[in-house]
């Protein structure tokens, strides 16, 4: 009866504000092995067919506002595997411009590669893809921030593990930016702006090409017949600085304070309607950013609401 009347009040507080924050990764921890909430099964069920729809808001710490909307697709493979396809559309509002475009596309293959009575073990390998090159521009045409662009506009390999029991999710991946994007926003772009002091506070992001990243989940779940909540801790540390052009296109510089983690304390609750429909929220508050974000992926607050069906 106590679990029953904490998820409720949880769920309702997630109702308040699952539309005022977002995402703050570029993607790869809500792949397959690597995602949140995962139910554990010992005989290894894998959802035959589902689709979720996502909407997530995003507010970063020079107050842009980001809307995210996304299909998240998943497909059995065999008795062990599954497929997924995540689908995003983003609007972006901010002091320099709005914005809005596809977002990158994921694609991973997850395989369950040991199920015991107590315990599974799943792996994921997948890509990302980009939608555009990341050089939307402003009104008058100058080059916009990462802040403000609806894809990375990088090619990028991802792949994870994860350890699930009954109670607890312990995840781990990675991801490598193979090339460098086309976006152009240097400040020497926005002196003649009425806007420059607002231009200013944005981090150059000249043909960025991104560090590689590891990422650390750890999650305690809660579950009853009809609801289920978590609580954890989700670490992204960037091992290798973020590179950009500086001066002229062909001088590469290594950016500093780019390495390091980003860590953000989660929680979410959900409620199973039925077999096929579940409706889920998620928040979480950043503890520790990165000094420098020239990616654009730094967020103060992050949240979900989705409805999944399974077909």
């Amino acid at each position: 009866m106590c679990f029953k009347v904490f998820s409720v009040l949880v769920f309702l507080c997630f109702a308040q504000v699952a539309y005022s924050q977002g995402c703050s990764d570029a993607g790869f921890c809500t792949m397959g092995a690597m995602r949140p909430n995962q139910n554990f099964s010992s005989k290894a069920a894998i959802r035959l067919r589902s689709v979720e729809a996502l909407q997530y808001v995003g507010l970063t710490k020079f107050h842009d506002v980001i809307l995210t909307s996304l299909l998240d697709i998943n497909a059995s493979i065999g008795k062990r595997g599954s497929f997924q396809i995540k689908l995003p559309y983003t609007f972006v509002s901010g002091s320099l411009a709005n914005t809005n475009g596809a977002g990158d596309i994921s694609l991973a293959y997850t395989h369950a590669l040991l199920v015991k009575t107590n315990w599974q073990l799943s792996g994921t390998i997948g890509i990302k893809l980009p939608t555009n090159h990341s050089d939307k521009t402003s009104a008058d045409g100058r080059p916009l921030p990462m802040y403000y662009q609806t894809s990375l506009g990088t090619y990028d390999v991802v792949a994870g593990i994860s350890f699930i029991t009954r109670n607890w999710l312990f995840a781990t991946g990675y991801q490598h930016a193979f090339n460098q994007n086309e976006n152009e926003f240097r400040w020497s772009e926005w002196n003649s702006s009425a806007q420059k002091t607002e231009a200013l506070e944005y981090p150059p992001a000249w043909n960025l090409k991104r560090g590689s990243d590891i990422m650390f989940r750890i999650e305690r779940n809660f579950r009853s017949t009809k609801w289920n909540a978590y609580l954890g801790l989700l670490t992204i540390y960037r091992i290798t600085k973020d590179e950009i052009s500086k001066g002229t296109s062909d001088n590469r510089i290594l950016v500093p304070n780019t390495i390091g983690p980003a860590i953000t304390a989660l929680t979410g609750a959900g409620y199973r309607f039925s077999t096929r429909v579940a409706l889920k929220a998620m928040v979480g508050v950043k503890l520790i950013n990165r000094d420098t974000n020239p990616d654009g992926l730094s967020r103060e607050m992050v949240s979900t609401l989705s409805v999944e069906i399974k077909l």
